[in-house]
């Protein structure tokens, strides 16, 4: 954020409010046992890897199933969806369309409503059970209105978790830590695409004609039931906030707290000025987040294949089941670059490369794409916009890093990016016709162009971010003077240092690019 944001945020305090009785100021020291420096290293890997082992398990399995059922009726089209219900061309990707009718929109206010509630715990699992019965309903569509009402309602509750999972995911983690748990999470979604294509290879293969019912159906049914059983499941899993988890120690809550103070040089909590709505306010007049929105939309608009990959890998000429079979590895290597590249994200601090390399990957693909109709060219052409992926999972992350306080702020910029960008999707659903195929030129040239406007959108950012960082080199001094100087000292009082050592740790911080 930039230094005219920082004046607006006061650092209160981070563990609760502030105690009444002497008993209750008295615990609140006591919760520091885990801060010293001959134990907090232990103590604080172990956090780590207590949130490593519960959280992040639970939202990839979440997002594995997400994509699943958002995308079960491109797998249910190689099975008669479109003829059972009488689609046409343009009535099936009106289909695909529409779920992003909902879903985008509600990204923000859901992002807004989850920054205030005190359990996410409950939030994200019951809209995880909503848009499973949804999904599972959707096998009971008899005709065009009915499989557009159901996805219209599987994009509503969608739109909660995504967003919101990174948003959780950023109030744990530290921007160091964040790109690789980050791109575990969005290697859910790469690896979805394998999951769900041998999933759908099995159900439709095995389940056609069982009960009288057809195996498109029972893909619904089946896929849907068990996001269901998920979310029932997270509500005991997932934690809440630092503050308030209830399966952490307080030296535990209060030693996650201090690691994002520290990581920032301010409190990681909202002060009571800071409402959902000047939140808001705040992220839109934040020059960055319109572009990283527009940016986003132009990225998943050139990687739109995604909601047509089972029908790109059917023009390699073979059955169902292969065709199926075949669209799964593309996905297990790119969920493969996606983490090693965020990975050494984390390990370097640099963004724009790790982001943009793998679109470039796209670009390559599309060109060989457009160049031959061999099996093996295009199959090659396959993996390289699979991988390309890689980049949008680190593309929330750079927005909360680039745009790391208040929280407030935080969450409705994720929202705002995320949700703006996936219109590229909506659009993209238009972009892959079938009187385009079998070779999809013209959407691989869509795709190319795309992808170089996100790129040069991607340059402006990292101008942005360089340039304020030079401002915080020139401006550092001046924490010593007023209102900036009370927030490091609440943050000092905050984490048991001195004045002088918060400051060093403020001067510490920089925007990643």
């Amino acid at each position: 954020m930039s230094l005219e944001e920082k004046d607006e945020v006061s650092v209160q305090q981070v563990e609760r409010k502030p105690s009444t009785t002497a008993s209750q100021s008295s615990e609140k020291w006591e919760d520091g046992e885990l801060l010293g420096l001959d134990v907090r290293p232990a103590a604080e890997r172990k956090l780590v890897r207590t949130l490593d082992w519960r959280l992040l398990p639970t939202i990839v399995l979440i997002f594995i199933l997400n994509y699943i059922d958002r995308t079960a009726v491109t797998a249910a089209r190689l099975k008669g969806l479109e003829q059972d219900l009488g689609l046409s061309d343009i009535q099936y990707s009106t289909v695909l369309a529409i779920l992003y009718v909902s879903y985008v929109p509600a990204q923000i206010p859901s992002n807004m409503i989850l920054n205030r509630i005190t359990r996410p715990s409950y939030y994200i699992p019951v809209c995880v059970m909503l848009w499973g019965m949804t999904s599972a309903l959707t096998g009971v569509a008899r005709n065009y209105a009915g499989i557009l009402t159901a996805r219209i309602f599987v994009g509503l509750p969608e739109a909660a978790f995504y967003p919101g999972a990174i948003y959780l995911l950023s109030r744990w983690y530290t921007r160091k830590e964040l790109a690789f748990r980050s791109a575990i999470l969005y290697g859910g979604l790469l690896i979805s695409n394998a999951f769900g294509s041998l999933m759908a290879a099995g159900i439709l293969s095995r389940m056609e004609g069982k009960m009288g019912i057809r195996a498109w159906r029972w893909l619904f049914y089946i896929e849907g039931s068990i996001t269901v059983a998920i979310g029932i499941m997270a509500i005991f899993l997932l934690p809440d906030y630092p503050h308030n988890t209830r399966w952490l120690t307080p030296a535990q809550r209060r030693l996650a707290q201090v690691r994002l103070a520290e990581d920032a040089g301010e409190a990681d909590e909202d002060v009571a000025s800071d409402s959902a709505l000047k939140g808001l306010i705040m992220a839109i007049k934040d020059p960055k987040v319109p572009i990283f929105a527009v940016m986003t939309c132009s990225q998943l608009l050139g990687l739109g294949f995604v909601n047509f990959f089972p029908t790109i890998a059917g023009t390699l000429g073979f059955s169902t089941t292969v065709t199926l079979l075949l669209a799964a590895p593309p996905w297990i290597l790119a969920t493969i670059v996606c983490c090693v590249n965020a990975w050494n994200a984390d390990r370097t601090g640099e963004r724009f490369f790790h982001v943009c390399t793998p679109w470039w990957g796209v670009i390559l693909g599309y060109i060989i794409g457009v160049s031959t109709m061999s099996i093996a060219g295009r199959y090659v052409a396959m993996f390289l916009m699979a991988c390309g992926y890689a980049g949008f999972a680190l593309t929330a992350v750079w927005v909360s890093n680039a745009v790391p306080r208040p929280p407030a702020k935080r969450a409705a910029a994720i929202g705002i990016v995320n949700g703006f960008g996936n219109l590229g999707n909506l659009i993209s659903s238009y972009v892959w016709k079938a009187e385009w195929g079998p070779d999809y030129h013209q959407s691989m040239y869509i795709g190319i162009a795309a992808l170089a406007f996100a790129t040069a959108l991607s340059v402006v950012i990292r101008c942005i971010l360089v340039h304020q960082n030079k401002i915080l080199e020139r401006e550092e001094l001046d924490n010593l003077k007023g209102a900036k100087r009370e927030r490091i000292e609440d943050a000092a009082k905050l984490e048991g240092i001195t004045f002088e050592e918060a400051l060093k740790r403020k001067k510490g911080f920089r925007y990643l690019y």
